[in-house]
């Protein structure tokens, strides 16, 4: 993101009518145009995009494996984070709360990346986790999806395509939105 101070602008002298009426005609002619190249085509949406499938080791379980798959046909919240990550301290436990206060009925996968499995471990306990976690040491499925700042979280439909992808800490009002967006959807209350 470009920090406003820190663009160079050049000085400017004052418009003229004739520069503010072609400018002015010009945005008129990109929105009918716009307009006219969407119209036959307001049926037909680009298709969603298709979470990468995974099978990763369960935080502090050897032998055991999350997969991705296993929860077909569910809506999922995967959540990619580290105990080291500065903004995952806060969000964390926001994620926690959010699993408990849903019963586990809506689904958050945890993939703590990048981290020593120690350090993962005392980070969850400390924060009240209990949704399940993968561990990406060498940060491979992380990087598959095109993760390369922590946190992100990516919600998931049914069919796990990426309904939403949200960079940066999640609030409580974007994980109280895709909740209300599933019980709308599935017609529950």
């Amino acid at each position: 993101m470009v920090n406003a101070d820190s663009t160079k602008r050049r000085p400017r002298g004052p418009l003229r009518p004739a520069t503010v009426l072609v400018g002015a005609a010009g945005v008129l002619a990109a929105v009918v145009l716009g307009g006219l190249l969407t119209a036959g085509n307001s049926a037909r949406h680009d298709p969603l995009p298709q979470a990468r499938p995974f099978t990763l080791t369960r935080l502090g379980q050897p032998g055991k494996q999350l997969a991705l798959a296993s929860y077909t046909g569910e809506p999922v919240v995967v959540n990619f984070f580290a105990s080291w990550c500065g903004p995952c301290k806060k969000e964390t436990p926001l994620l926690a709360e959010f699993y408990r206060s849903h019963h586990g009925r809506i689904l958050v996968v945890g993939v703590d990346a990048n981290d020593q499995s120690s350090k993962a471990l005392a980070f969850l306990r400390t924060r009240g986790v209990s949704y399940p976690v993968a561990f990406d040491p060498s940060a491979a499925v992380t990087v598959s999806y095109g993760v390369m700042a922590l946190p992100q979280t990516f919600f998931l439909n049914a069919k796990h395509q990426i309904v939403s992808h949200i960079v940066g800490g999640l609030t409580a009002a974007e994980l109280n939105s895709w909740a209300a967006s599933l019980t709308h959807r599935n017609g529950t209350s």
